[in-house]
């Protein structure tokens, strides 16, 4: 419970593993947007990101994986924040038509929004991005050069910015069963790697979008989970959104584990570092079974102590 009396939780999907609820395009957010109405809500982007939407609003605190991971070691803090400056680094391998794209798209957000984006920088060097799925299923991937998304990040951090929004080129992918509703995000993977990079490096809020040399918009009737990414050529609207509003991260300001309420996940993908560190210290965690996803970590396999529910408006009904 944070210091003003207001419960805290955290709702969590991880990224590329095929999720029912929250493996799409923002399609975990009408959940998230209803337990958040009852208490403050730690989400990580995967939750509320949807290309040219997002589903956070101000009772959200958006945070990426890697920071996620330490707030629940215990190692961070989190300090709400908004308005927070953001710098955006760019792929040097993005052609000149799609960041031109990309300009105007932050043009546009800071109109509407009023989001504050002091700047861009582009790599030096091409950032050499690659994806695919493992044995499991899982989304993974590749970076060959993260050192050079590091230099750019560096750069606008000099030049003062909170939050750091990454776009790196991605190769084309059919995305066919995603389109129909069935597989994984075949990107998310590798897009955390990038952000969980950036976090780790130099500690500040970060969110990564995809850019694509092929621009032009789907005619085709795609599921509507994933649908809010067929209408764009751009991705980054939604991690500009979040970052302007994610928590600033401390070791010693702002709150602390000890004040987390409760945890919601997938109820079989529990192997992570968030439900063990909640395991530890015997806090309420909670696995929704209506959301599935490729793994098979229950609590059963675990030995984890998970109160299982059936649905999301299930949990909304107890809390």
């Amino acid at each position: 419970m944070l210091s003003n009396g207001e419960k805290l939780g955290a709702f969590i999907v991880p990224t590329g593993i095929g999720a029912s609820i929250g493996g799409f395009a923002g399609d975990a957010s009408v959940y998230a947007r209803k337990i958040s109405e009852k208490c403050k809500l730690i989400v990580n982007p995967n939750v509320v990101n949807a290309a040219c939407f997002s589903g956070i609003n101000e009772n959200m605190f958006y945070v990426e994986g890697y920071s996620l991971d330490n707030f629940f070691k215990g190692r961070l803090n989190l300090v709400p924040s908004s308005d927070n400056k953001i710098g955006v680094v760019f792929d040097k391998s993005i052609s000149q038509k799609v960041l031109n794209v990309h300009l105007n798209t932050i043009n546009a957000v800071k109109t509407v929004y009023g989001i504050n984006v002091i700047g861009y920088e582009v790599t030096d060097e091409a950032t050499g991005v690659d994806f695919y799925k493992d044995a499991s299923g899982a989304s993974v991937g590749n970076v060959k050069n993260l050192s050079t998304i590091k230099s750019a990040a560096e750069k606008l951090i000099h030049s003062g910015a909170d939050a750091i929004a990454i776009v790196c080129s991605f190769p084309e992918d059919d995305g066919e069963d995603y389109a129909s509703g069935i597989g994984v995000d075949p990107v998310g993977g590798v897009e955390a790697i990038i952000s969980h990079y950036i976090s780790k490096e130099l500690c500040v809020p970060c969110a990564h979008s995809p850019a694509f040399e092929n621009i032009e918009i789907s005619t085709d009737i795609v599921d509507a989970r994933c649908s809010a990414e067929y209408i764009t050529p751009t991705f980054l609207p939604c991690i500009l959104i979040g970052l302007s509003q994610a928590p600033k991260l401390s070791n010693n300001k702002g709150f602390c584990i000890k004040d987390l309420d409760f945890l919601i996940m997938p109820y079989n993908s529990l192997g992570g570092i968030p439900v063990l560190e909640m395991q530890k210290l015997g806090k309420p965690i909670y696995g929704v079974c209506e959301n599935k996803t490729v793994l098979d970590m229950t609590k059963e396999k675990l030995l984890i102590h998970c109160t299982n529910v059936k649905s999301y408006i299930d949990f909304i009904k107890m809390i």
